[in-house]
């Protein structure tokens, strides 16, 4: 076969032409992150190779120590950067060079911001590392070969940043894969050696496989000399105060592929039952795919200090799916499976206790640092939330780290329960709170109006799924929780002297009996209501009924809503009851639909029939007097 026979020309896809325009185009502040995402790549790669091979140890052909290379052509401008790791076939070079973090990308470009540093740090979180090499390169040359292959089964991939790249098959007597980095003319900066392992040593001393830096030549030297730059040993093996917060923060960065800094993290060695060591963090934020429950999340799996697999998701619950970290277990096979992972007491054991770990962690963030967790809550708070449904054991921990807004404080700041019931009214034995889709939206609610009279807090519920939260939260500390929108409303010795309820013939009275026979098979019925002092009526739903959030959630999910009928409470004070009662005909049905459909919009719902309504407005609007 000849040369141009084994050379071919293939166009990258769309998404992929996009990420390099911005890597050529854009001038980052921070273009030295090239270097840490393609060491990071060639650690994942001796990584990788460590698991092949526990069941084909021929792989190794022989060479079963893993290692990276970086050296420097100063004259020519090229940078080289080797691994012996697993290295990749053909297919797999057109899988993952010109496709580009398939699932990733398209958010990546998304979530752009102009802002180029921000956007910078972006790079690796979402698969798209290699591609910085373009941010200092204007030629990228891959040489690789999978292990196991044949010598001449290796594989050129060459681009200039261009629409195209090219795959020729080439010779390659060792494994993995070698990246020669063309710099551009501008970058010649990064061809110095002392730059490079200002670099290393900043962002990739904690790796454990070793980078070693080629010496620059000299007359007495003839063949190249290598020196080892980084201290090649697991982190996560390394005493703790042996481990400053700059190696931890480094090591977190290479993990997670997040360019900011992690909010917390747990060093922790076990050793009785089971043995083994956990490096566990708190990012500061949110990944893209956070409320994608089938993406691939969990922490890294070590068996020995052996790579196993990247997403272990059997070692934390769901609601703690941002968790990132290592656990390096020596009570585990090292032929270990996801079903072999799924059935172990082991794990079991290691996953409560893991959990464990983490909510210790969120309880010392909230209670010595209260700006860090606020910064927790405000990126991981609505998944944290889904706990409460899926971990019945710690129930009552994540009920300690809930926070909610509250009547007593001023917008922004938020309540934990406990903080609630140190402040609740002497006498008061109950948890209150609205449900409404903002803060403004609940201040503005006629359920609040008996609340606000009476001095009496309630917490305010914004997140779209806390009504959901709390049909598994129904008390704290032996405080039951009152949704103050629901069922009847019984205040007791709170309300002083309004506690005592209506007389039974209000709700029978003919003004009720009147308003419901108005409204039909609207409304379950009509009363007079204990909540109000201002507003003419509201609506209220059974203490066990579906909420307006309830109700939304359900339906944007495809899954069909329990037909039920609120109650309208009136205020018969109101002046708009008072001229109800007065009036009739085709004027009291318009009133008495005005009065319901003022009430179903003050509840968050949306209004039966929009045109309708305006009708009836603009009749009552040109049926009333000009006031003289």
């Amino acid at each position: 076969m000849t040369a141009a026979a084994k050379t071919e020309t293939l166009g990258f896809q769309t998404e992929a032409r996009q990420i390099l325009h911005l890597m050529i185009h854009s001038i980052y502040s921070n273009k030295e992150i090239f270097l840490r995402e393609l060491i990071s790549n060639a650690s994942d790669a001796c990584d990788k190779l460590r698991f092949e091979a526990l069941n084909a140890p021929e792989l190794y052909e022989g060479d079963g120590e893993p290692r990276i290379r970086v050296s420097i052509d100063e004259t020519n401008g090229v940078i080289t950067i080797a691994d012996n790791g697993i290295g990749m076939s053909r297919e797999e070079v057109i899988d993952n060079l010109g496709t580009i973090a398939r699932s990733g990308t398209a958010k990546f470009l998304e979530t752009l911001s102009g802002d180029q540093r921000k956007d910078a740090q972006l790079i690796g979180q979402f698969g798209v590392g290699f591609y910085s090499s373009f941010i200092v390169a204007d030629k990228v040359v891959v040489e690789t070969r999978r292990a196991g292959l044949a010598a001449d089964q290796a594989v050129r991939w060459s681009c200039h940043g261009e629409a195209e790249y090219t795959l020729e098959a080439i010779d390659k007597a060792d494994r993995g894969t070698t990246i020669h980095l063309h710099l551009k003319a501008d970058e010649k900066e990064f061809a110095n050696s002392w730059r490079l392992r200002s670099i290393i040593k900043k962002y990739s001393d904690h790796l454990a496989v070793p980078i070693a830096l080629a010496k620059p030549a000299t007359e007495e030297a003839a063949e190249v000399e290598w020196e080892t730059i980084n201290d090649a040993t697991a982190l996560w093996m390394r005493s703790r105060n042996e481990i400053s917060e700059e190696d931890y923060q480094g090591f977190y960065q290479h993990i997670s592929h997040d360019f900011r800094k992690a909010l917390a993290w747990s060093h922790n060695r076990v050793e009785g039952k089971y043995d083994y060591t956990s490096l566990l963090y708190i990012p500061s934020e949110p990944p893209f795919d956070l409320y994608q429950r089938d993406s691939p999340r969990g922490v890294k799996l070590y068996v020995q200090r052996t790579f196993i697999m990247d997403d272990a998701e059997q070692f934390l619950p769901l609601y703690l799916r941002f968790v990132k970290g290592i656990v390096d277990s020596s009570d585990l096979p090292l032929n270990v499976s996801r079903e072999l992972l799924q059935s172990s007491p082991a794990v079991t054991a290691i996953r409560g206790a893991l959990t464990k770990r983490v909510l210790d962690m969120l309880d010392g963030l909230a209670r010595d640092k209260p700006e860090d967790y606020r910064a927790f809550w405000d990126a991981f708070g609505a998944v944290l939330k889904e706990g409460m449904a899926e971990d019945f054991a710690n129930r009552e921990r994540i009920a300690e780290l809930l926070r909610f807004g509250s009547t007593a404080l001023e917008a922004g700041q938020l309540s934990s329960l406990a903080d609630y019931v140190e402040r609740m009214k002497t006498g008061q034995e109950k948890i209150y709170y609205l449900v409404a889709d903002s803060r403004e939206a609940a201040l503005a609610s006629p359920y609040l109006e008996v609340f606000r009279k009476h001095g009496i807090e309630v917490l305010l519920l914004t997140d779209r799924i806390d009504e959901w939260l709390t049909s598994h939260l129904h008390e704290f500390r032996e405080k039951s929780l009152v949704n103050i929108a629901k069922g009847e409303l019984d205040l007791g010795e709170l309300a002083g002297d309004d506690a005592s309820p209506p007389q039974p013939e209000a709700d029978n009275s003919p003004l009720a009996a009147r308003i419901a026979e108005l409204l039909g098979d609207r409304v379950s019925a009509v009363r007079t209501s204990r909540r109000l002092t201002d507003s003419a009526a509201c609506l209220v739903v059974g203490e066990h009924d579906l909420g307006v959030q309830m109700r939304r959630i359900l339906e944007a999910a495809g899954q069909k809503v329990p037909d039920t009928r609120p109650t309208l409470e009136i205020n018969p004070e109101h002046p708009l009851i008072k001229r109800l009662e007065s009036a009739d005909g085709e004027r009291a049905r318009d009133l008495a639909f005005l009065i319901y459909r003022q009430a179903l919009l003050l509840s968050g719902d949306e209004l039966d029939n929009p045109g309708e309504f305006i009708q009836q407005i603009n009749r009552l609007l040109l049926d009333t007097p000009t006031a003289q």
